[in-house]
């Protein structure tokens, strides 16, 4: 039973670096950050990167949103 749990644990770490190796090529032809991995069986990818935003923006933001939610509804 353990020989087989092993070989199971095995199989998905392959698994796991094909599946980055096709998610590096995907961002690659995409023209976006390379994922780097980070051990066999998990792969990290770049932090996100976030935007602080003025409160006056964020209202400029609401205000036009809400501008083209209300032409949908009409």
């Amino acid at each position: 039973m353990t020989e087989l749990l092993q070989m199971l644990h095995d199989e998905r770490a392959m698994l796991t670096r094909k599946l980055a190796g096709l998610d590096a090529a995907i961002h690659a032809l995409n023209g976006s950050r390379v994922i780097a991995i980070k051990a066999v069986t998990s792969v990290k990818v770049g932090k996100k990167r976030t935007w602080k935003l003025s409160a006056a923006a964020r209202a400029r933001i609401s205000a036009a949103q809400k501008k083209r939610w209300a032409k949908v509804k009409k």
